[in-house]
């Protein structure tokens, strides 16, 4: 395993104590400009967001209704009703962005796709990189505020829907997630620096409260002018 990654494992609370827990919930309130570029109403209505921590699933409830909820897997996303009725419905959801820059208006199930892949991405950092199929190479640092932040380049798996195939993170001396860099491919592949902060511990593992994402330049730099996505996280809970 690679030695970066082994301490950042540890820093979490370990493979082994991560592998004694199948979902995490946890609420939820997002913001920033991104939504209202998609066309999509900006909600700052707390909502639970449950992922599955092994197997590619998450869903939010509420959806747009407050009796509704979203149901992601990586081939199929889906607005449900309290009683499973089926609201909508897309198989093959990453074909629905062929050709999408980053002002192409989403529908609610282009948002739920987004959604569920991003925060499973967000969620299973970094415990998912020793699973099969997740290349791992350590890079250059990055410098913030005269600290260095050591980088992790990860290849994701094709059939992984996540922002982008390669996605660089960049951990502090505590061995915690700082920024995470990424494209995101279903909105045109502009390049995103997102920074995370202000951990917990939640029985035994580290998750983060705070996750900032701006547009970010060919040399790195984020414009910290432009605040895309805002996501605020409380009240998690394993299970």
């Amino acid at each position: 395993m690679n030695p970066l990654l082994s301490e950042v494992l540890e820093a979490y609370g370990g493979l082994d104590r991560w592998r004694n827990f199948t979902t995490v919930s946890s609420t939820l309130v997002t913001g920033g400009e991104f939504w209202g570029v998609k066309g999509l109403l900006i909600d700052t209505v707390p909502r639970r967001m449950t992922t599955d921590l092994h197997r590619e699933w998450s869903s939010i409830t509420p959806f747009g209704d407050p009796n509704w909820r979203s149901d992601f897997t990586p081939d199929h996303v889906a607005i449900l009703a309290r009683d499973g009725a089926t609201i909508a419905e897309r198989s093959d959801p990453r074909a629905a962005f062929e050709g999408h820059g980053l002002a192409t208006p989403w529908d609610p199930l282009h948002r739920a796709y987004f959604n569920g892949y991003a925060m499973w991405t967000y969620m299973t950092t970094p415990f998912v990189f020793v699973e099969p199929g997740y290349e791992i190479t350590e890079i250059a640092p990055v410098q913030h505020n005269n600290e260095d932040w050591r980088g992790l380049r990860v290849n994701f798996p094709k059939d992984v829907a996540t922002h982008s195939r390669e996605q660089d993170f960049y951990f502090g001396s505590d061995g915690l997630l700082r920024r995470h860099d990424y494209h995101v491919d279903v909105a045109g592949g502009f390049a995103a620096a997102h920074f995370v902060s202000d951990f917990i511990d939640v029985n035994g593992l580290r998750f983060p409260t705070r996750r900032r994402a701006y547009p970010r330049g060919d040399d790195l730099q984020p414009n910290l002018d432009r605040l895309l996505v805002s996501i605020d996280i409380s009240d998690y809970a394993l299970n």
